[in-house]
């Protein structure tokens, strides 16, 4: 049973229209953090945000940055309760390419149960599920059970850099037992999730070059190695015909999945054939002996993500390229640190560096996948709220994607994020047509508030 009172669901319930109309209010903000042209419009969405929680007495700062404003707030003390740091952004994508937009991307339009506009699902409605909530204590109750953080920022389209180093910097003022994140989709429609882990990345660029300029392949074809070529025998050395990434020591720290975790993965509801009908292929493919859920969100892959070398233009030049490169990825699990990753990785290039052939490993990005232990009790409370606001249970999802900032908060506060998404797999997220369920919004609300009893009752 429910541990939220009674009267906060009612006021959630008798509330919904205002609830609505603040959403689509914050929606016609177009903060688009990307473009300095909205940088004005960015800061008002910030000021829009700091006084929801004026309204709630909550103490608030607005923190300056080099880029887009940072908003730290906090509920009233309430002494021997645990804490709770709720993480959200108010910036967006660019709305392009605007002729593909039904209606205008920041004028709400409601269509069959949808609001459709641009922040919709990313992240202006979940975010503002939290919101809501703590609303609906404060008016009802006075207080809420639990302390909570709000930390929302201007710049997570757009890589976060100056919220990392505002976590580093002020650990101490962002104390907390969990940290809480609505900015991740429900398994299917009617199917609430808790995401109970992410995939890290290492990403690269190789640069290889051989003779000092382009030379004819018919005069020197033979006699010189052609870095385009090379590129092409390194990039497929490094995974074989069964999905095994070659790189000596690479999965020394896989954690294996469990067997609660793989029988997890065998009972959600997912369809082969309608996966294939989604991304237009014929068949799937990955590492062997696992299935396209587990590969795709719990183990280790490889993809290069573009190339290039040598003549591009119409027609045929026969030309032995000076020059080729590659930008790839790999996708790392829990454990797996990219650091040692980029060292293996630069190891594993020189070995299969062909004569005549010279090498440059750009290390481009990295970040650590993250898991919260399926035993944990916030996952367990996770459930129970979720349950009273979506009126079913949640399954149990891992996704391949990754979010830095969650890997961010592990290391720096030493705490587990719940993420718990009330969005759709079809919303749009950065593409035209933007949606949320504003169904979804409201079982979100109803579950936040129930999320704060059950925190709080955790000993």
């Amino acid at each position: 049973m429910s541990k939220t009172p009674p009267e906060v669901d009612t006021y959630i319930k008798d509330h919904r229209s205002e609830f609505e109309e603040d959403l689509f209010e914050l929606l016609r903000i177009p903060s688009i953090s990307a473009d300095s042209q909205y940088k004005e419009d960015t800061a008002r969405a910030a000021d829009w945000v700091a006084k929801q929680f004026d309204r709630l007495n909550f103490q608030t700062e607005r923190i300056e940055t080099s880029g887009h404003p940072i908003i730290f707030s906090q509920s009233p003390m309430v002494e021997g309760a645990p804490t709770a740091l709720v993480y959200g952004h108010y910036d967006v994508q660019p709305p392009d390419p605007l002729d593909e937009w039904i209606s205008p991307p920041f004028e709400p339009n409601v269509r069959e149960g949808n609001v459709y506009a641009r922040g919709a699902t990313d992240d202006k409605g979940q975010m503002l599920t939290h919101f809501k909530s703590a609303e609906a204590w404060m008016k009802t109750k006075g207080s809420l059970p639990l302390n909570l953080i709000y930390l929302i920022e201007g710049e997570e389209e757009v890589g976060s850099e100056n919220l990392e180093h505002f976590i580093e910097e002020f650990q101490d003022k962002l104390t907390c037992d969990c940290v809480v994140i609505s900015d991740t989709s429900q398994f299917a429609p009617g199917q609430p999730a808790i995401t109970y882990g992410l995939r890290g990345i290492a990403y690269y660029e190789l640069r290889l070059s051989g003779p000092s300029q382009d030379l004819h392949s018919g005069t020197f074809g033979g006699a010189v190695t052609n870095p385009a070529n090379a590129l092409a025998t390194i990039l497929a050395r490094l995974i074989n015909e069964e999905g095994k990434i070659q790189i000596p020591g690479f999965y020394d720290n896989v954690v294996p999945l469990t067997t609660r975790e793989r029988e997890g993965f065998q009972s959600l509801s997912f369809s082969e054939q309608r996966f294939q009908d989604l991304v237009g292929v014929k068949n799937t493919s990955g590492e062997s002996g696992f299935s396209t859920l587990e590969r795709r969100s719990a183990r280790p892959s490889y993809d290069v993500n573009g190339i290039w070398g040598g003549y591009q233009g119409e027609g045929a030049k026969t030309v032995l390229p000076a020059k080729a490169g590659a930008k790839f990825s790999f996708r790392l699990v829990p454990n797996q640190d990219p650091q040692v990753i980029s060292q293996q990785l630069q190891r594993f290039l020189q070995e299969h560096l062909p004569p005549g052939i010279t090498m440059q490993l750009v290390d481009l990005h990295g970040a650590p996948g993250v898991v919260v232990p399926l035993e944990s009790p916030y996952i367990e409370a996770s459930a129970r709220a979720i349950e009273h606001g979506f009126g079913t249970s949640p399954v149990y999802i891992r996704e391949g994607g990754s979010i830095p900032i969650v890997s961010t908060f592990a290391s720096c506060l030493g705490v587990d994020s719940l993420l718990l998404g009330w969005g759709q797999n079809d919303d749009n997220t950065h593409s035209p047509n933007e949606k949320f369920n504003l169904a979804d919004y409201h079982r979100g609300i109803r579950t936040s508030a129930c999320l704060w009893s059950e925190l709080a009752s955790i000993q």
